[in-house]
């Protein structure tokens, strides 16, 4: 049973006499126990709610609207609590944080749910068959991170005794219809060559159930004392895993019409190579894993350039950004001072010294680097960094600072974007809504 911590006004359960404080024992005869039973069994038009009510019984009947919400509120989104990962990854990025932030930021989930309901990658070690028959019966999609398909490896890289056997539930899944993306966090000299061979080879087995692959580089902070050695991807290296990805890319296509697995974007910056034409990506099924984001960022800026208009002033402006996508935003900068001659436009690559120089993404650059490297230069009219930097749907950076810090610090208003190519020039124009 499940308490219910409030009851909309004016909703289908408030209607029929449901309250706060109540019990949720089940729905249309079918037990519920966390947020999962609860969307799929109240999903019908006309659904029966179990209450217990001071220990009282109640029974109660409601018709509504396919798929509206009954209205009730629970203690946690879960309505339970979130399930922890059970794996020690060799590359686990929580496990490389330096000691003394906040809290959250060191807990690992590993949460099915989470995939349905957020798009998180989980590892499927948490489960149970009958969590496997529970997605079945639901027909849950679900983002799975693989990593590799060989048993014995993926428990090596785990550190988990169940991880290999685990493996059998993508079988199973794709079998029964259940579609999965899948993501490959790629080692030198552990998960890539003939192992990432393997790993496609297998997950092709299951297309085209296995709707998209994403393959990304490990990411290897300073923070790794006792932990296991590993190695990050050199422009040789990068380019070999980008050529045998490249490999069943072309055999995908031709057998079934898409690529299906893609290389992160780090792959090609790594590598030294031209990122791809937007056709290479299809429909960027893996965009939020990296995957094209900086192609689809190009793209955007062009055509946002074609149909701009300058109002104003002169303005200068200055974009903080990574090493990594640092020589495109170099370029997209120029292209908007060629188009607009009122515009100074300059760009800085931040070194990440909180987690490392082997750290060269933008999302992970801190607050306390962007001020000890910015700090007394002239930053124009504003500081515009990538909105990757920030919490979700807050202003504060990974070190717990916040935008109001920074700009006290360096004495400019900063303008945080997202990885939308209209959204930067906005930006850099100054552009408000």
């Amino acid at each position: 049973m499940v308490k219910i911590n409030s009851v909309s006004e004016g909703s289908p359960a408030s209607r029929c006499g449901v309250r706060e404080g109540d019990l949720l024992s089940a729905i249309n005869g079918h037990p519920v126990k966390d947020v999962l039973d609860y969307m799929y069994y109240a999903a019908e038009t006309r659904v029966t709610l179990d209450i217990v009510r001071h220990g009282e019984e109640l029974t109660f009947r409601i018709e509504k609207d396919e798929y509206d919400d009954l209205g009730l509120e629970f203690e946690t989104f879960l309505m339970d609590s979130k399930q922890r990962c059970s794996n020690n990854c060799v590359f686990c990025f929580i496990d490389q944080m330096p000691p003394g932030m906040r809290e959250t930021l060191y807990f690992k989930d590993d949460d099915a749910r989470l995939s349905f309901l957020q798009g998180n990658y989980v590892t499927l070690t948490n489960l149970k068959q009958e969590d496997i028959d529970r997605i079945i019966k639901m027909k849950l999609n679900i983002n799975v991170s693989v990593h590799t398909t060989n048993p014995e490896l993926r428990v090596k890289m785990m550190h988990n005794r169940f991880a290999g056997e685990k493996l059998k539930f993508i079988r199973q899944l794709a079998e029964n219809g259940i579609k999965l993306n899948c993501q490959v966090v790629c080692c030198p000299g552990m998960n890539d060559g003939d192992e990432l061979r393997r790993t496609l080879s297998d997950l092709g087995e299951l297309m085209p159930n296995i709707t998209s692959m994403a393959v990304v580089p490990v990411g290897v902070t300073k923070f790794r004392e006792g932990l296991y050695p590993l190695t990050t991807f050199n422009k040789q290296t990068a380019g070999e895993t980008i050529d045998i990805i490249g490999e069943y890319q072309q055999q995908f296509l031709e057998k079934f019409g898409t690529r299906t697995v893609f290389p992160s974007d780090e792959f090609f910056l790594i590598a030294e190579r031209d990122i791809p034409p937007a056709e290479f990506y299809e429909d960027y099924s893996q965009y939020e894993n990296g995957v094209g984001m900086l192609r689809s960022l190009m793209d955007e800026f062009t055509k946002a350039l074609e149909i701009a208009e300058w109002e104003g002033g002169e303005r200068h402006v200055t974009i903080a950004t990574g090493y990594s996508p640092y020589p495109i935003i170099c370029r997209l900068a120029r292209k908007a001072e060629e188009a607009f001659p009122q515009l100074k436009c300059d760009v800085v690559r931040i070194r990440n010294d909180f987690f490392g120089d082997t750290i060269t993404v933008t999302g992970l650059i801190t607050a306390q680097d962007l001020i000890a490297q910015l700090k007394g230069r002239d930053l124009g009219d504003e500081l515009l960094i990538s909105s990757a930097m920030l919490r979700r749907d807050s202003d504060v950076f990974l070190d717990d600072m916040t935008v109001s810090d920074v700009e006290r610090e360096l004495g400019v208003p900063l303008r945080s974007s997202d990885s939308d190519g209209y959204e930067l020039l906005d930006a850099i124009m100054g552009v408000t809504y």
